[in-house]
């Protein structure tokens, strides 16, 4: 990102006092292009190598010059609070099923132990605690699509120590206790018809 950034006409912001949050905003006509002609290139692989970076590049400037592009420039600031922030989010990824404390996170990111929560929250819309519930209840949900684990299995794995508390914590995201949530995913799986890629027409 720092060489679209640099690439752009609009200067790589200096790091603000308050993280920017992440953001949605409508795709314009250009970015909706960019995006087709990348997603084309699964029509023929050998597009891919030759053709895919400079369509990616084009994704990426394109998403810098629109309505969320402070944002993105904003994770692209080195040693800004959005880059420990994004250093405290990978130990967290890294390290989900473990227990997790302030002092953990505040030593990855290099900030005091009163400042990640703010932070984290400021950048990501969530507290560390909570994103790693959701990292959690993520990788049970797939280890239950497998159909290899039960769900008292599933939650060890994942690192809760309470089958109670999964099954609430669970139910809470996905709106069904876990072994119906992934039999109804499975079973809608089962009954989608896979989508019909479009013919290439001949030269």
């Amino acid at each position: 990102m720092p060489s679209c950034c640099s690439a752009s006409t609009t200067p790589v912001p200096t790091p603000a006092r308050r993280p920017l949050a992440p953001a949605i905003a409508p795709m314009p006509p250009e970015l909706v292009d960019a995006v087709t002609r990348w997603v084309r290139l699964l029509d023929d692989p050998r597009d891919i190598g030759p053709l895919a970076p400079g369509i990616e590049a084009e994704i990426l400037y394109r998403l810098l010059r629109g309505p969320i592009g402070p944002t993105l420039r904003q994770w692209a600031v080195p040693d800004s609070a959005v880059a420990r922030v994004r250093a405290a989010a990978r130990w967290i990824l890294a390290h989900y099923a473990e227990p997790l404390t302030v002092d953990a996170i505040a030593a990855v990111a290099h900030m005091s132990p009163a400042t990640p929560h703010r932070h984290f929250k400021a950048a990501t819309g969530m507290s560390p605690l909570r994103f790693q519930k959701r990292l959690r209840l993520q990788e049970a949900r797939r280890l239950l699509l497998a159909g290899d684990t039960t769900a008292t299995e599933a939650a060890r794995r994942v690192g809760y120590l309470s089958p109670t508390q999964f099954n609430r914590e669970y139910r809470g995201v996905y709106g069904l206790p876990p072994g119906r949530d992934a039999a109804r995913v499975r079973e809608a799986v089962a009954v989608t018809p896979p989508p019909r890629r479009p013919r290439r027409r001949s030269a």
